[in-house]
Parts: C-alpha cells; sequence; structure tokens
C-alpha cells in the first residue's frame, strides 16, 4: 500500500465554517476559495479589485450549488486599507474559522507601499501580519479555528531579513527582496504558533507553499522569465488547483496541527500531493523570530491580544 495521496476530495465538511482567502479572485487564492466554498464554507474573497473579486464570486456560485461567497476590497500594501478591511469584516462575521494569508506579489521592480515599505515586504508580510491581529479576536472566538499563511521555496532564495535595511533602501535586489518577504512569512507563522500555544489558545497558526504553479505571480518577473513561462510552465508547472491543495490541507486536514508547514511532496518540493515539509534553519530560529515580530509591531502599529 504507497501513501494515500491527500487530494481536494479529502477536505472535509466545511459547513457552518467561515473562511477569509487574501487574494481570493485569482490563481491560488481562487483555488483555494474554490475548494472551501465546495464543501460548504462561507468564503470571503478578500482583494484589491473588488470587480475582479464579484467575478470570481460569480465563478465559483457557478459551480458550487448554495456556496455563500462574499467580497470584501483589500488592499494589503495599505495599512489604512487593512484597518478598514478588518473593521468591516469584524462586523459583519463575529467569528471567524479561517484565515488563509495567501495573496502576494512577485520579483516586483523597487516599488514602495503608501506606508513607505518596499513593496513585497509591505505586502506579502507587513500587510498580513497587521490584518491577522486586526482580525484576531474574531479567530480565537472559535476553538479549532486555523491561520495558514502561504511562503514560498523562495524563502530559501537569497532569503534572509535585513534588519539594518528591511526596506532595501540602499540598494534592491528584487529576488533577495521576494526571498526576505516569504522567509518573513514563516517565522511570523512559527512565531504566532507559539503564542497561541503560550497562551492555551484553541487557534492554530500553520503555513503553505504551492511548489511550482502556473499562475499570475511571475507578471512582474524579469523580461526572458516572462517570455519563456507560457511555453515552459505547463510542461513543469502543476495548475493553480493543484498548487492549492498545500493550503487546503493546511486549512483543513483534522490531523495537521499548528507549527506544520505543508507543501508538494515531490522532488524539489516542486508538484506532487501535499505533505509536511521542513524548511530552512533560518526560519526556525526564534531569536530572529522574535526580533522580526516586534519589529513589525512596530511598523504597522498592531499588537496582538495575546
Amino acid at each position: 500500500m504507497g501513501e494515500h495521496k491527500w487530494s481536494e476530495t479529502d477536505v472535509p465538511d466545511q459547513r457552518g465554517r467561515v473562511a477569509v482567502v487574501t487574494g481570493g479572485n485569482t490563481g491560488l487564492g481562487f483555488a483555494t476559495a474554490r475548494g472551501l466554498a465546495q464543501r460548504g464554507a462561507e468564503v470571503v474573497l478578500a482583494v484589491r479589485n473588488v470587480e475582479k473579486g464579484k467575478q470570481a464570486a460569480d465563478r465559483i456560485t457557478a459551480g458550487a450549488r448554495g456556496a455563500v461567497v462574499a467580497v470584501q476590497e483589500l488592499d494589503l500594501s495599505s495599512l489604512a486599507s487593512v484597518r478598514t478591511a478588518a473593521s468591516e469584516l469584524s462586523a459583519r462575521h463575529p467569528r471567524i474559522d479561517l484565515l488563509i494569508n495567501n495573496a502576494g506579489v512577485m520579483y516586483t521592480p523597487r516599488q514602495k507601499t503608501v506606508d513607505g515599505f518596499e513593496l513585497q515586504f509591505g505586502t506579502n508580510h507587513l500587510g498580513h501580519f497587521a490584518l491577522t491581529g486586526l482580525l484576531l479576536d474574531r479567530l480565537l472566538a472559535v476553538p479549532g479555528s486555523r491561520v495558514v499563511t502561504v511562503s514560498s521555496v523562495g524563502h530559501r532564495i537569497r532569503a534572509k531579513i535585513h534588519f539594518d535595511d528591511l526596506q532595501w533602501e540602499r540598494s534592491y535586489d528584487r529576488a533577495g527582496a521576494y526571498g526576505q518577504s516569504k522567509l518573513a512569512n514563516l517565522m511570523f507563522t512559527y512565531e504566532l504558533n507559539r503564542r497561541f500555544t503560550a497562551a492555551k489558545a484553541g487557534t492554530a497558526s500553520l503555513a503553505a507553499h504551492p511548489g511550482l504553479s502556473n499562475t499570475e505571480l511571475a507578471r512582474n518577473s524579469p523580461l526572458l522569465i516572462r517570455m519563456v513561462t507560457p511555453i515552459v510552465a505547463p510542461l513543469i508547472a502543476q495548475s493553480a488547483a493543484r498548487g492549492a491543495l498545500p493550503s487546503l490541507r493546511a486549512a483543513t486536514d483534522p490531523t495537521a496541527v499548528g507549527g506544520q508547514y505543508y507543501g508538494p511532496s515531490g522532488p524539489g518540493e516542486l508538484m506532487g500531493s501535499p505533505k509536511v515539509v521542513g524548511s530552512s534553519a533560518q526560519s526556525r530560529d526564534e531569536d530572529l523570530q522574535r526580533h522580526l515580530w516586534s519589529v513589525s509591531e512596530e511598523l504597522t502599529g498592531v499588537r496582538f491580544p495575546l
């Protein structure tokens, strides 16, 4: 008997649960949201472009009878938008079962958020850090609730937390900045879970990564990569639906526990059914995690009620 290959059919019944998915209108986020909605969860697509969000919601409800899908405007690159979204979500949902921190930008040219943060660090890490902290009381109200933050194999590539120059003001390397943001996602996951455990909270923090998935995320890559992606991606990358399986498993598998990191089981974790995978030694350094946490609190002005 080979090992059971976990797939979308293994997602348990999600009826009665509320799931918020950032970036739920496209790619991995859309596939994750659709997978949850098909199993009966009430899903909120937290997206920058409300019109695209509504189109995505319509596509999900068309394929899943009776699915309840709402759209929430959220621009993770603006702390004001994060605060507005969090208060609107809190007003509508006294309890949130799942928060999937999925949205992200990759390999962008040098840009700043409205708050002056480097775009990839500001969007991928700080925006999600703030959103999670502001929604936390809604998650803590639900025993068994989960926060799933999407990282990347990029957390190992040219990646370190540049505490002396977090916003890359001295020089900019788009791959290094992406690696820093994805490493930060993992360090946040582990530190948050340790805080949940210390507080004896019934909420768990997990991470996932999609391996190599055929999504729109590479749209900011250098020209050569953009040119070869349409030719090469179908040959070596898995679909967004397959790439979403680690997130779905981290969010719904009854045997999953806080602090776990799910990714594809194939060679190099590029594709395959989802399983628990390892992460870099750097990502597990507790001193660095704590340092990043306090810096993130300072930069966002968000304190976690733990």
